[in-house]
């Protein structure tokens, strides 16, 4: 994920195929149960079950513009709010506290719904706190596993990280690598550091952490080039984000490395990598669905009471490997906008 200025605007796995996954998590969705984690009168919510017309939602993110990550969450927004005939906005601001301030934005604007982002869950617990006082429901996606519960979140849509990492860790097992280093592209975000740490939980070799500034693409490629020359023991690189994985490609042909690469996340550019070989496997959390789950499932609320996850669980929406075996499955989606 890149972190340039904000992008402002109106309405960004599990294993098989992109349509299994997406019915699997409609049907978690549709079949959530109320009460035992979160109800309207402990949490903070308005009345469920009103049904009294069109509701406004606004999904507000930590995304960054151009961010092809964050435009596939928009996209499933934007899909749900046209099946529910939903009133949506999306705004997005990379500074934690300016992404605060759009919560509070949107308790101005008395939105029905919230959905938001906690890379820097401390920096937003007084706005979330805010739109609960309101009595505004507010649901987490992409961010924040660890800490939506006790932000008071009503459901959290996303991918566990230090699952996700743990399992890439495996894999790493299984391919014979010996030194990984993962490369964070923002310092400070749960979600990035949770990747990372995971790796480090389960594989058996090195893995070493290299903080690089996101927001400069060239920078990204030449300090991981400049790393890889100065350690030649070390056999793979683990990027965060799918253009992070493409810098890694370039620095590893700028220095001469012969290790592979590994990425988190998919866009058509890391479908074509991963078809040629440039890049092993990418780990997809499909971004789609948490946009889509993550604005259906207030409108659930909304017009009969539904918790997605029993208030009490997240919905998993990842992690899935994509790999030269299976590309074939998600290609056309990702073509789409779609995975």
């Amino acid at each position: 994920m890149n972190t340039p200025p904000a992008s402002t605007g109106s309405a960004r796995s599990v294993r098989g195929t992109a349509v299994a996954a997406a019915l699997a998590a409609v049907c978690l969705l549709a079949a959530g149960c109320s009460g035992s984690g979160s109800d309207g009168s402990d949490s903070g919510e308005g009345t469920a079950g009103a049904g009294t017309g069109r509701i406004k939602v606004a999904l507000i993110t930590h995304g960054a513009k151009g961010d092809a990550f964050w435009e596939r969450v928009r996209k499933g927004a934007q899909a749900a709010a046209a099946k529910d005939d939903v009133e949506l906005t999306y705004t997005s601001d990379p500074d934690a506290a300016a992404q605060a301030a759009l919560v509070r934005d949107a308790v101005e604007d008395k939105v029905d719904g919230i959905a938001v982002t906690l890379a820097k869950p401390d920096a937003m617990k007084s706005a979330v706190a805010q739109a609960r006082a309101a009595g505004i429901p507010v649901v987490g996606l992409n961010s924040g596993i660890d800490e939506w519960r006790s932000a008071g979140l009503m459901s959290f849509f996303g991918q566990d990280e230090s699952t996700a990492g743990r399992a890439l860790g495996d894999k790493l097992d299984t391919l014979k690598v010996k030194h990984t280093l993962c490369v964070i592209h923002e310092q400070g975000n749960v979600a990035l550091e949770a990747r990372c740490a995971g790796v480090r939980k389960t594989f058996a070799g090195e893995t070493d952490n290299l903080y690089v500034d996101g927001t400069d693409m060239d920078t990204v490629t030449q300090v991981v080039a400049a790393r890889l020359n100065q350690d030649a023991t070390i056999d793979e690189v683990v990027t965060l984000g799918a253009q992070f994985g493409l810098a890694a490609v370039k620095a590893v042909d700028e220095s001469g490395s012969k290790a592979k690469i590994a990425t988190f996340d998919l866009d058509n550019d890391i479908v074509g990598a991963v078809k040629s070989g440039d890049i092993q496997f990418a780990v997809d959390q499909q971004p789609y669905l948490q946009g889509y789950l993550a604005v259906d499932s207030i409108w659930l609320y909304r017009s009969n009471g539904n918790f997605s996850g029993g208030g009490s669980a997240p919905v998993l929406t990842g992690p899935a490997f994509v790999t030269k075996q299976n590309i074939a499955d998600v290609a056309r989606f990702a073509a789409d906008g779609t995975r």
